[in-house]
């Protein structure tokens, strides 16, 4: 038995009418090739865990923060309330409406359209070599140069200049940085990491680039002020490991797969656009 007092799942917007209609459709179907459990019954209406599985993916997202007891229950209310509903709309022949078959034939089409999407992305990440792509990526990444800075931000230039003679002069430079800097990040002594020259702005990476290793550049402006630049190192660019960027490589090769699909399709297809858009109303002149 449901019980109706616990339903805490109302009626929800109508984007996801077209999957609730679906589900709608497919409860009371055979379901031999499915290793389902029922979880309920509306009327004799069995419903499945499956059908969970469904409403779930359409809904879930919407559904408040829940235990997974309370969510479950929600699950199988929201259930219950399409087989009601759907049964009514039946007993009022909603279903032989022109517009409700449109609908039908519009959900039909969406979710082939989401089967074979789902299945070209499948059979191409099954046919993929994910550590072929990401050795071939990664060898443009080790043309480039990355540096390990330590920097001091002031407000004017002869402050920096001050800074720079200090640390030529022998001072420690990560203590400089510690007492002077107003960037926030540098009470571990002004230290940058490892950069590309594109993660910096202009005006910086042209200097830190061109700086040799163990070298203090000259002051140097940018929007954020002064800054007093000491290179620790300069190395080839280092790619990430293959593990940290696997999952992006697995959803390159799916895109690529549906976008080369969807491309392939278009070029072979004729498609017309009848009539043209209706020209937009001229503003009313205001007097």
């Amino acid at each position: 038995m449901i019980d109706n007092s616990a339903r805490r799942t109302a009626l929800l917007p109508a984007r996801l009418v077209l999957a609730a209609a679906l589900m709608a459709a497919a409860f009371g179907a055979p379901r031999a090739a499915l290793a389902d459990a029922v979880v309920a019954k509306v009327d004799g209406t069995e419903i499945f865990e499956s059908d969970l599985n469904l409403i779930d993916e359409a809904i879930g997202a919407n559904l408040p923060a829940a235990t997974p007891e309370q969510r479950r229950e929600a699950l199988v209310n929201y259930a219950a309330d399409i087989v009601l509903l759907a049964k009514a709309a039946e007993a009022q022949k909603l279903q032989d409406t022109p517009d409700f078959k449109k609908k039908m034939a519009h959900a039909r089409q969406r979710v082939l359209m989401e089967a074979l999407m789902e299945k070209t992305a499948k059979d191409a990440l099954a046919q993929a070599d994910l550590q072929k792509i990401y050795d071939e990526t990664t060898k443009t990444l080790a043309k480039d140069q990355e540096v390990r800075a330590r920097h001091i931000l002031v407000e004017t230039e002869d402050k920096a200049k001050e800074l720079v003679k200090q640390a030529r002069g022998g001072a420690d430079f990560a203590d400089l940085a510690k007492k002077n800097s107003k960037d926030a990040g540098s009470a571990d002594g002004g230290d940058l990491g490892y950069f590309t020259k594109d993660q910096m702005v202009p005006e910086f990476a042209v200097v830190a680039f061109k700086t040799a290793k163990g070298e203090i550049a000259d002051p140097v402006k940018t929007q954020f002020g002064w800054h007093v630049i000491k290179i620790e190192d300069i190395r080839p660019r280092q790619p990430p490991k293959f593990e940290e960027v696997k999952s992006q490589i697995e959803q390159f090769v799916e895109h690529k797969a549906q976008s080369d699909l969807v491309l392939k399709l278009r070029e072979a297809a004729k498609i017309e656009r009848i009539g043209a858009p209706a020209p937009a109303p001229a503003p009313a002149d205001k007097k």
